[in-house]
């Protein structure tokens, strides 16, 4: 027994077996879930990060249009190109806490209005200049402009006054929020020299790697930044993101040895992947979730009985094994799952054709409904449309779907057509998710859910202490998105990458595809 754990926990260490499946094989052979966790950190110290090499990665999510600019991140390889060579104040560990990074502590006053952020000295940015509090200051103060449409705008939104005292930076707050250092980690929020007001697309921050290739929607490549103020992330000597929207062919560029690690795979090849000699499946549960989104201040969508049929029309559960394959779990028409704190469970909206047709008839629309999408969206997101489509027809309702092409669908057609297909990450809290999405202000509310009553909930729960009231403030905002939201939730999805076998120090984490965002820094290429 002890062979055979000490073997499968080394191919957990060197990412050829995920840590779900060998629990799951420690438990069958009378292994506490205790002892064997002991092992997988016996065996990772055993083995060791190496360093040198390139680490590559196949991913979908990247355009022509393309920034460097933080405030512009809409899809995934900007980000997980950005998490590499830029970082934030704090970071999400795996298991969701919140951790220092540019920011080495802080403290809130005892309402939860006053934060003070002490930054870490000693941080060198990639053109040679030490970070200080007065970047992190003018970085705040870049994302809180309206005019740089920055994606995290709507965090910014609950931020009074921002100052430098110091050796820290202090955030006065609107209204309490006991989540401001989970806030923080917005993935948009990138520490750059004088905040990127000089070049926000100049691509120099404190990351492990310093941009050294920058071809939007071709290739993205990272060089060892050497005066890196940590010496326990970026073992690879240089990493490669190379964009490979099809998902035919970034399987096959891992299958082939072109790239160790790939994004988006697709749930109904899962089965054969698992197959191919030395390549591992990576998938783990967590908040991200796909959606259609509707427009609630545009015609004919800014009809909630229209939204209320559209939603009704859905058949949730055989999206979940079609479009899924059972690789995550039937959506409610909210953005919160039962990963979040304080998530309390709403009633789950059945699919019920005669329900939908009572709705589609009250809202007095006829003819058909345009829903727009692409491969882009999310994997499967063309053939969930279909299935979409199926299901709708069963209520009388005609969708008509149309295929937009990749490149340019995060530019030109979500958050800006009134119903599209579309794909959410989550967010660390629940207030951070409604933040950034719902709140009528924010830049990124894809839904156009405009409600003040809503947003003075949003306050409310923010400011609210006591974690009893909290919860029932956000089981009450569920239920507005889900009864007259814009947002149409089909199901939460798991993380489903895979590593090819070169890969090693790969670890689950719920919060994000590809590590949480970090894997080229925090993996490494074996000899």
């Amino acid at each position: 027994m002890s062979d055979e754990l000490d073997f499968l926990s080394h191919r957990v260490v060197l990412g050829k077996m995920n840590r779900r499946d060998f629990l799951g094989r420690a438990a069958a052979i009378g292994v506490s879930a205790t002892f064997a966790n002991s092992l997988l950190s016996s065996a990772a110290l055993a083995q060791g990060p190496q360093k040198g090499g390139t680490l590559k990665a196949g991913m979908q999510g990247g355009e022509s249009t393309n920034s460097l600019d933080p405030a512009s991140w809409q899809s995934q390889v900007p980000y997980k190109f950005g998490r590499q060579w830029g970082e934030q104040l704090v970071q999400m560990s795996p298991e969701g806490e919140v951790m220092p990074a540019l920011a080495e502590e802080w403290g809130a006053s005892d309402d939860a209005k006053v934060w003070t952020f002490k930054i870490r000295k000693g941080v060198e940015f990639h053109n040679g200049k030490e970070m200080t509090p007065d970047d992190v200051l003018a970085t705040m103060e870049r994302h809180s402009d309206e005019s740089s449409k920055s994606g995290a705008l709507g965090i910014m939104g609950g931020i009074d006054t921002i100052k430098v005292d110091g050796d820290s930076v202090v955030f006065n707050l609107k209204e309490a929020n006991a989540d401001l250092p989970y806030l923080l980690d917005d993935y948009h929020l990138m520490i750059q020299p004088n905040g990127g007001k000089d070049d926000p697309t100049a691509g120099i921050g404190t990351g492990p790697y310093k941009v050294a290739v920058n071809e939007p929607g071709v290739r993205h490549v990272g060089e060892k930044f050497a005066n890196y103020w940590r010496d326990d992330r970026g073992f690879a000597d240089s990493i490669e993101i190379i964009v490979i929207n099809d998902a035919t062919a970034r399987t096959s560029a891992l299958q082939g040895g072109q790239v160790d690690m790939v994004n988006r795979v697709e749930p109904k090849i899962v089965e054969l992947i698992k197959r191919v000699p030395g390549v591992t499946i990576q998938n783990v549960a967590g908040k991200g979730h796909y959606v259609f989104i509707a427009h609630c201040n545009t015609a004919p969508f800014d009809n909630n009985d229209l939204r209320l049929a559209l939603k009704f029309a859905l058949d949730r559960e055989e999206m979940l094994q079609k479009i899924l394959m059972g690789f995550g779990s039937v959506g409610n028409d909210t953005p919160i799952n039962k990963a979040y704190p304080l998530f309390t469970e709403i009633e789950q909206r059945p699919f019920d054709p005669e329900k939908a047709a009572f709705h589609y008839k009250k809202s007095g629309h006829s003819g058909t409904v345009l829903l727009r999408t692409s491969d882009v969206a999310f994997p499967g997101a063309v053939d969930a449309a279909q299935l979409y489509q199926q299901s709708a027809a069963k209520a009388g309702i005609t969708i008509e779907v149309k295929r937009e092409p990749g490149d340019g669908y995060w530019s030109e057609v979500w958050n800006k057509q009134p119903f599209s297909s579309s794909y959410w990450g989550g967010r660390p809290t629940q207030d951070q998710m409604y933040q950034t999405a719902y709140y009528s202000k924010a830049d990124w509310n894809d839904t156009r859910f405009q409600r003040e009553d809503f947003d003075k909930l949003l306050v409310q729960a923010r400011s609210e202490l006591d974690q009893e009231k909290r919860t029932a403030i956000y089981k009450s905002m569920g239920e507005m998105v889900r009864d007259e939201g814009g947002v149409i939730t089909p199901m939460f999805n798991d993380f489903i990458d895979a590593t090819g076998p070169k890969v090693g120090g790969w670890v689950p984490d719920g919060n994000q595809e590809m590590m949480g965002g970090y894997a080229l820094s925090k993996c490494w290429v074996q000899a």
